[in-house]
């Protein structure tokens, strides 16, 4: 391996390590918050990518029908909640932000050709229209069980993913997308090429991160996630809703995955499942991180990146065996070196 070949593969092992990174941040976002193991945070990513894609074609994207029933369910729900409480007057508002939404972007979309719009608008109707399905799946999915084991949320996480993964064939096809590049600008270092969309993703990539820095260490609803995630039932007894912290990590989650999604849109071909390998890589990267530490998580994720990168060149066959067979010596030791106890009953 010469020198040039090594820095082409280490430059993308760093490019896909820190969009490993942002899954792993946010699965142990998620786990830490509601000992959910958040099996389709790879669909996050495929909405993002496929809905701009579909904007950039002048299509109306299918995530907005998704968004749809997906509202029109919890609308449903906690539209029976209120009316057995009669709170008659968080009605409205309730039905406008699940239901009125997704039909407002239907009629906006209709009435602008998507294909017209600046990127800034296409990648901003991106988030709005996916990340909304965070905090409504947890509404659906996981709310209602948010005190059973953790077994049984994985279950119910493995049939969500099971089922956005039937929604998104269904809603966007078959067809594979990737989208233009944000950037055409290209450097040489040490006599290999360095895309300028290889430096927007890990610019974008640490902007983001240090954002979730400084949410988490200076606003309150970042302390209250934290609260949350040392100690629920302490949090609780504080005054902290369980619930609002659910939707809450699940809305950060849902962002961090369309966010990623855009990102690598135009490096990659984007399937309706392609987000689910993707998020599996960045499982293994919490994995390293032990579901608890965001640094370990993150530098997991890059150690998985750049092992991927040099194991496509070495052993392409191979390259995804290798990759999740890191996670056999990390639990192996993880579990020579922990100490076990029972899991709490919340």
């Amino acid at each position: 391996m010469d020198p040039q070949v090594f820095l082409l593969l280490g430059q993308d092992g760093i490019t896909n390590g820190a969009i490993y990174a942002l899954l792993a941040l946010a699965l142990v976002l998620i786990f830490t918050v509601t000992r959910v193991i958040f099996i389709p945070q790879g669909e996050f990513i495929a909405f993002g990518a496929l809905t701009l894609a579909a904007l950039q074609a002048g299509k109306i994207p299918g995530t907005v029908w998704l968004l749809l029933i997906v509202g029109s369910t919890v609308t449903l729900l906690d539209g029976i909640t209120l009316l057995r409480e009669r709170r008659y007057t968080k009605l409205p508002p309730m039905i406008l932000g699940n239901v009125g939404f997704p039909l407002a972007c239907a009629g906006l979309l209709w009435a602008v050709p998507p294909s017209t719009l600046p990127l800034w608008a296409m990648v901003g109707i991106s988030m709005l229209l996916v990340v909304p399905l965070g905090p409504m799946i947890y509404r659906i999915a996981f709310q209602p069980l948010a005190s059973a084991s953790s077994l049984v949320l994985l279950i119910v996480a493995v049939a969500v993913h099971l089922a956005l993964t039937g929604l998104g064939l269904l809603f966007f096809g078959a067809e594979g997308w990737r989208t233009p590049a944000f950037t055409e600008t290209s450097f040489e270092i040490a006599g290999a090429p360095l895309q300028g969309q290889t430096l927007l993703v890990l610019l974008a990539s640490g902007i983001l991160i240090v954002a979730l820095y400084f949410f988490f260490e200076r606003t309150i609803y970042g302390k209250a996630l934290r609260a949350t995630a040392m100690n629920r039932t302490g949090a609780r007894l504080m005054g902290i809703s369980a619930s609002m912290a659910g939707k809450l990590s699940f809305t950060l989650a849902a962002a961090i995955g369309a966010f990623s999604g855009i990102l690598i849109a135009p490096i990659t071909t984007i399937y309706y499942d392609s987000g689910f390998l993707i998020g599996l890589k960045g499982f293994v990267g919490a994995i390293i991180g032990g579901l608890a530490s965001y640094p370990v998580a993150a530098l997991g994720a890059l150690l998985v990146g750049l092992l991927e990168s040099y194991s496509s060149y070495w052993a392409s066959a191979f390259k995804e065996v290798i990759v999740f067979t890191l996670i056999i010596p990390v639990l192996l030791w993880r579990s020579f070196a922990s100490r076990h106890v029972e899991e709490d009953d919340e």
